[in-house]
């Protein structure tokens, strides 16, 4: 039976097995389904008239199946509400939520992520009835691999005026974010030798690793990535010129130059990871590198530090020779990224509340940027540009420090495993991420971590 819960606005296929008597098979049919979740507590289930109809059984079989069900605890019954799943305790629910309470932080200091609270869901619903309003009907329907022309055309201004990119239209590809564009040149370029900066994040190695990449360090120092260092069959080199994570360092216009150079003379490739070079709080954000090199440059994007992660939207800027394959690539991984949202974030950039949406942004980062800086005073050092989401504070001891951390019920960031390799010799540190927490705890969270440097 297919479909007899139409009636009541749900639906459920459900096969009651005759062999062992009508109200038997049907009794485990519905007792299967509420153990294995198909029907949900609180879920209405049909008059047993109707059910008798639909099933072919008679009313009384029904009304039995239904009593046995209401004696057992898995149905309820009560005149006027009609007969509903009932809610069951699980024997299992109290100790997955106990283990999640107990890996639930208190304060949640680690990098990564924006203030999810700051999403300007007002601005984006505008966006999105805007777009939707005006979305000619093929936007409904698959779509161009590189991504709607709507947003690649409102990223190629974005991107130019706000980060100094060369971004024809022609030559972006929307994702689904970093991490989708990362794989997909990987693929492109066959595997291959790519360096990667050290420290780093290990989660972005393990994306090259695993589409067929083989991953090699490139030292970091207060200048940024070193190029002089570059092997001769690196192939490729991801970095992250504007702020890079961890350090929190900016590459300096020696290194810049150094690096476009390798690239051009060796035929390498540059692969420009801008993860939040729109935050820059103590003057004019640095230009993307690409606009120093847009032939031997791939600018990597994302929307996941200024609107949210949630979003899925991601843009890579191309050299003309990798368009093509590129695009192939992401037609073969998932066709099109979706498209309803795309042509929001186009609406949102074209009628300018994505750069007002930005500026706030920054002003806020400033303002929890100088609030750490002014809870830990002199006693600490953090190292780092006035830049990002994030902040590097050295320390002595990770281990310990991270051991107090943990029972305050603080969240943080270690050096430490960010390094190629063993960390051990290594400088220490905490990467502070000040985005994560809403506004209102983030106070607490600088007094907490606070006492936890402090050793208290």
């Amino acid at each position: 039976m297919n479909d007899f819960w139409s009636g009541v606005g749900v639906d459920l296929h459900l096969e009651p097995d005759a062999g062992d008597g009508r109200r038997v098979g049907l009794e485990r049919a519905l007792r299967d389904a509420v153990r294995d979740g198909r029907l949900t507590p609180g879920t209405r289930l049909p008059a047993t008239r109707r059910l008798a109809t639909e099933l072919g059984v008679s009313r009384g079989t029904a009304k039995a199946a239904y009593d046995q069900l209401v004696a057992e605890g898995y149905l309820t019954a009560r005149q006027g509400s009609g007969t509903q799943v009932a809610s069951l305790p699980s024997a299992d629910a109290e100790a997955p939520n106990t283990a999640a309470r107990a890996r639930t932080p208190r304060f949640d200091l680690r990098p990564g992520s924006p203030d999810v609270g700051a999403f300007p869901a007002a601005a984006w619903l505008r966006a999105l009835r805007r777009a939707i309003a005006t979305a000619p009907l093929l936007a409904y329907d698959y779509g161009d691999p590189r991504g709607r022309i709507e947003l690649r055309t409102a990223l190629s201004g974005y991107l130019g005026r706000a980060r100094g990119v060369i971004a024809p239209p022609e030559r972006i590809v929307i994702t689904s974010g970093y991490v989708q564009g990362l794989a997909l040149l990987t693929r492109v370029l066959e595997g291959g030798t790519v360096a990667m900066e050290d420290p780093g994040l290990p989660f972005h190695r393990e994306v090259v690793r695993r589409n067929g990449g083989t991953v090699v360090p490139v030292r970091v120092d207060e200048r940024g990535a070193c190029a002089e260092e570059l092997g001769e069959d690196c192939g490729a080199v991801v970095v992250t010129p504007a702020h890079q994570y961890p350090t929190g360092v900016t590459l300096r216009p020696e290194r810049r130059r150094s690096l476009t150079d390798w690239a051009r003379a060796r035929g390498g490739l540059i692969v420009e990871d801008d993860y939040d070079g729109e935050f820059r709080y103590d003057r004019q954000p640095v230009g993307a590198l690409q606009g120093m090199a847009p032939g031997q440059v791939v600018y990597l994007g994302t929307a996941s530090k200024t609107l949210g992660p949630a979003l899925r939207l991601g843009w890579m800027v191309l050299p003309p020779h990798l368009v093509d394959a590129v695009a192939d690539a992401k037609l073969h991984s998932d066709h099109h990224t979706e498209s309803i949202g795309q042509l929001a974030l186009a609406e949102l950039i074209d009628s300018h509340a994505y750069d007002r949406h930005v500026r706030a942004c920054r002003l806020r980062y400033r303002r929890r940027r100088d609030q750490l800086l002014d809870r830990l005073g002199n006693r600490h050092t953090v190292r780092g540009i006035a830049a990002g989401l994030h902040a590097l504070v050295e320390v002595a001891d990770e281990a310990e420090v991270l051991e107090r951390a943990e029972a305050e019920g603080l969240a943080l960031g270690r050096l430490g495993e960010h390094w190629h390799g063993s960390g051990e010799g290594r400088p220490q540190g905490l990467v502070v991420g000040y985005g994560t927490p809403r506004e209102r705890v983030y106070p607490e969270a600088l007094a907490v971590l606070g006492k936890v440097l402090d050793g208290g």
